[in-house]
């Protein structure tokens, strides 16, 4: 049984409100892209399961009010379940391009160039971009809901755990790309100055929620690395107790870096403006893609 009904509605009982009569109980799961320009609430459509079938209804008509598209499903467990598809889906797809962007780099190819080639194909591919791991609150977090819940019946998610074990990977080995790229220059991390392009979990928004850039810094700092970070949407966060600032998205300051790492790729942090004023750069969003310069470019 699910959330809904194994915890919320025996408390609703215990009130002595009946459900389907006294109070109408549905399960309707979160649907939203911060930052995105196209899909809002209203033209999100909205998946609404109910204890009953009259708190389907009861929920579908009050949702119906707000969105442009209500989804009806057979119960509340339905309705949680799709929560959680949508977000393995997306971890596990993740998570394979992840690994095969370890596995480009290994054969010197551009997973970049080929998952865009790849997603010329008109059916049967859809395209998923690598990065330097999972961040925000719902898709590093969700699949473990349901991993827990299949070890308690005695299943093993398979997928689920590789996933994440994956993407749980991707900010050590984005440091590890931050070594070599000092070590093409003969710097180590130890002692040099790396600026972090990013520290919230996607473009163009403020959440730093289970950020990538969170783990690369703390690495960098453990090695020895001075680092500091660019955002123009988090102008400070607290990391292990330490209170950091952003520094200007500028010139001079990317010049004075011995290494910018491009972790969240903000409409803000021009590429151009990077490849020309770095030394080193580690590109895990393909930012600087087509560009040349003086910087010496590793990417992702």
């Amino acid at each position: 049984r699910g959330t809904t009904e194994a915890i919320g509605r025996p408390r609703l009982g215990k009130r002595g409100l009946k459900v389907g009569q006294d109070i109408f109980l549905a399960f309707s799961p979160e649907r939203v892209d911060p930052g995105n320009p196209v899909y809002n609430t209203r033209n999100t459509p909205k998946v609404v399961g109910g204890s009953c079938e009259v708190c389907t209804e009861m929920a579908a008509a009050l949702y119906g009010l707000a969105v442009d598209n209500v989804v009806k499903v057979s119960n509340t467990q339905t309705a949680e379940m799709v929560k959680l598809l949508e977000n393995t889906f997306r971890a596990v797809n993740i998570g394979l391009v992840n690994e095969l962007a370890i596995i480009c780099n290994k054969l010197k190819l551009s997973v970049w160039e080929v998952i865009g080639a790849a997603a010329t194909k008109p059916f049967g591919f859809m395209p998923f971009w690598p990065g330097p791991g999972l961040g925000g609150h719902c898709i590093p977090v969700d699949p473990h809901y349901l991993s827990w819940k299949l070890k308690s019946l005695n299943y093993h998610a398979r997928f689920i755990g590789l996933a994440d074990a994956v993407n749980g990977s991707m900010p050590d080995y984005t440091v590890e790309l931050v070594v070599e790229a000092l070590n093409d220059v003969r710097k180590a991390v130890s002692g040099s100055k790396i600026l972090v392009l990013g520290v919230a979990y996607k473009p163009d928004v403020s959440d730093c929620r289970e950020s990538p850039a969170l783990d690369i810094i703390k690495v960098l700092k453990h090695k020895g690395g001075i680092v500091s970070y660019a955002d123009p949407y988090v102008p400070s966060f607290t990391l292990d107790g330490e209170v950091l600032h952003a520094v200007p998205f500028e010139p001079g300051v990317i010049a004075s870096a011995d290494c910018v790492v491009i972790v969240t790729h903000h409409k803000a942090f021009a590429a151009k403006a990077i490849v020309e004023a770095a030394s080193v750069v580690v590109d895990t969003r393909n930012l600087t893609k087509g560009l040349s310069g003086p910087a010496k470019i590793r990417r992702l």
